[in-house]
This record gives C-alpha cells, sequence and structure tokens, in this order.
C-alpha cells in the first residue's frame, strides 16, 4: 500500500491517536499512583521491606520509565488496532458477565506469559537485557517500568498478541492494563500495606514482599499476579509465607517502632 494512500493515513493516524491517548493514561496513572502511594509510605515507615535504601535516584527511574510506558502503549495500541480492523478473532460481546470472564482469563493468561517470559530473561543469554531492571535491589514505585526496551517487550507484546487467539472485548483488555500498571507499581514500592491471608499458602495472592524479593534475590517470586507457577515449579522464596505473616502480625500491633524490625531485615 503506498504510503499516500487516503486508507493508509487513516489507519496509521487511527493507531497513532489511539496509542498517544493509551501513552498519556498510563503516565496519568505513573505519577498518580506513584505520588499517592508514596505519601503512604511515608506515614508507615516501620513498613518497609528492606532496611537498605535504593541506590538509583527517582528522577533515572522516572526518565527510564517515560520510554518504556511508552513501548508498552504501542504493544497494546497494536493489539487494539488490529482488532479494530478485523485482523483478530473478533471480540466477544460485552455483558455483565462476559467482562469478569474475559478479564481473569486475560490476566491468568497473562500471569503464565510473564512468568515463563521472566524466566527466560533469567538466563545467561537474555539477562544482559534484564539487568538495567535488576539495578534496583530495592524497588520504589518509580522503578516498576525501568528497564531496557527487548525486557519491556518480553512483558508486554501480550497484549499486541493475545487479542489473535482469544475473543477479548477491547475494554476488558484495557481494564487488565489498567489493573496490571497500578498493581505492578505497587508491587514494586518497597512497602508493605496488603499482607494478609490471602497472599499466603494455601492461597495464591501475592502481596508486594513477593517481588520485592525478587529483586533482594533474584532466583526467586518470578509470577507477576499468582504464586501458582512458583510454587509449581518450587522458585517462591521458602521464607515469603513467614514474612506475609509478620507483615499480618505488624498490623495488628500497630506502627510502634519496636515492631518495625524484624529478623529478616536485619540480614539484608
Amino acid at each position: 500500500m503506498h504510503p499516500f494512500d487516503p486508507d493508509f493515513l487513516d489507519g496509521f493516524l487511527t493507531f497513532a491517536g489511539l496509542a498517544a491517548v493509551i501513552y498519556v493514561a498510563s503516565l496519568v496513572v505513573l505519577f498518580s499512583v506513584g505520588l499517592g502511594v508514596t505519601w503512604l509510605n511515608q506515614r508507615h515507615p516501620e513498613r518497609r521491606i528492606q532496611s537498605r535504601h535504593s541506590s538509583r535516584q527517582a528522577k533515572e527511574d522516572i526518565k527510564s520509565s517515560l520510554v518504556q510506558l511508552l513501548v508498552t502503549s504501542l504493544c497494546l495500541s497494536a493489539g487494539l488496532f488490529a482488532q479494530h480492523q478485523g485482523w483478530t478473532i473478533a471480540p466477544f460481546e460485552l455483558s455483565w458477565w462476559s467482562a469478569p470472564v474475559f478479564f481473569a482469563v486475560s490476566v491468568l493468561l497473562h500471569d503464565t506469559w510473564f512468568y515463563w517470559g521472566h524466566r527466560i530473561l533469567h538466563t545467561k543469554t537474555f539477562y544482559r537485557f534484564h539487568k538495567p531492571h535488576h539495578l534496583n535491589i530495592t524497588p520504589t514505585v518509580w522503578s516498576n517500568d525501568s528497564g531496557s526496551t527487548v525486557d519491556t517487550l518480553f512483558a508486554h507484546t501480550y497484549y499486541a498478541l493475545v487479542l489473535f487467539v482469544v475473543p477479548i472485548p477491547p475494554v476488558v483488555l484495557l481494564a487488565h492494563r489498567l489493573f496490571d500498571q497500578v498493581s505492578a507499581l505497587v508491587g514494586h514500592c518497597g512497602f508493605e500495606h496488603f499482607a494478609g491471608r490471602m497472599a499466603r499458602a494455601p492461597w495464591l495472592m501475592l502481596c508486594t514482599l513477593f517481588h520485592d524479593q525478587h529483586h533482594q534475590y533474584f532466583v526467586y517470586n518470578y509470577a507477576n499476579y499468582f504464586s501458582f507457577w512458583d510454587r509449581l515449579c518450587g522458585t517462591v522464596h521458602p521464607d515469603y509465607d513467614k514474612r506475609v505473616k509478620w507483615f499480618e502480625a505488624l498490623y495488628s500491633r500497630g506502627t510502634s517502632q519496636e515492631a518495625a524490625s524484624s529478623p529478616a531485615q536485619a540480614k539484608d
């Protein structure tokens, strides 16, 4: 197709406009959630997971995130644009029951995609692409999206490809991406605010501690939303459940300074 063909230009402008809207929305989420969680962290210093502080400045992480959020926005826009053009499986009709069902399906699929892609990134061949993200041994809310473009593509080409095999309604995929971004920001914030019974065995949900331990120890806790794959494959950190219980006890004791040091933190 000739680049000056009206249909080509219309398609390009549609894609560019979609990508621009998604990118701006991603930045709004980044800064609104980032500032909100930072405020919450400052109110609860005793909930810091690691005793050491991040050696990287927030400015560096934000700068990298601005680029990588653009990459993610292009991946999501590519999938939605392909669906709009009729190149993918036709989306299922949106209804009161199909929305939660396809949301759950997408989250489960992405968690599987993320786990195995993450494991690949930790191999000798690919770790060089993942290493920039792991410069944050003590992650902060601003370090979630910082890293290399190859790293981002491993996680987020899911959004460009999934609609070719699963008829997810577009608004549901957008909702999944919003959930993904917010949960990942909280998961990198370095403070534990959501520990509870559902975040430890025998349940499969996660809290912030899960991914924080991945940054701290590197070879544990690879998954994104659930602990299923890590528990099945033996890659969950051996102290994860015990530390979740410790934070639960901290909440029940209140915010006294006496409650602010755990045996695990003393090893940091």
